[in-house]
């Protein structure tokens, strides 16, 4: 007797998920407070970012968390340095979205040169385990911001962050708690950035 196929698994929609992503919204890092992941949350947002698309199998980044002790030592050594950017008061500000929000992550991008996997691919990446981050974090209840700033640029201090040869920070992955939700911003209109051919 010939075997039937089973029958095709329609689409699933899942309410919670749509409505979320209709609206996500970063946090402001500087106002990010306690309560923060634990570290059986921390170990399963960890999990999921790293379920991130990745051609090649290549893993061309790595995670470092950033402990509170970490961050306020780097705040020190970066403080100095922002007297060297374009605007000293504003550089030496934002060094509290550093050290002010419960738990750090910073992504680093290290692409693999000279692979038949385009370097651009494996810095996407990056990017996309930074995505991943963030949605895991609000996931797990916590409200999460994805920044640079002008410390994830300066060589100087990338030193101070162990970046080596090759490599850039993604960014920095902050998480913890709002008081408030954040503001709404301006989104983009379909109609002027979306075209179907």
């Amino acid at each position: 007797m010939t075997e039937l196929a089973a029958p095709l698994a329609l689409p699933r929609r899942d309410p919670a998920l749509i409505e979320y992503l209709q609206q996500r919204r970063s946090a402001p890092a500087q106002a990010l407070t306690a309560p923060g992941p634990s570290d059986a949350d921390l170990q399963a947002i960890l999990k999921i970012g790293l379920r991130t698309p990745d051609h090649g199998k290549l893993f061309p980044w790595r995670l470092v968390v950033l402990t509170q002790d970490t961050r306020a030592a780097l705040a020190t050594s970066l403080h100095p340095l922002a007297d060297d950017q374009t605007d000293p008061n504003k550089a030496r500000a934002v060094l509290a979205k550093l050290t002010v929000p419960p738990v750090t992550i910073m992504v680093v991008s290290t692409p693999i040169r000279d692979h038949k996997v385009p370097v651009w691919e494996q810095e996407l990446s990056a990017g996309a385990l930074a995505m991943n981050l963030s949605h895991a974090a609000f996931a797990h209840g916590f409200s999460a911001s994805w920044i640079t700033d002008w410390y994830a640029y300066d060589p100087r201090a990338l030193s101070l962050f162990g970046i080596g040869t090759g490599e850039r920070i993604a960014g920095f992955i902050h998480i913890g708690t709002l008081e408030s939700p954040p503001l709404e911003r301006p989104r983009p209109h379909s109609a002027e950035h979306v075209i179907h051919r």
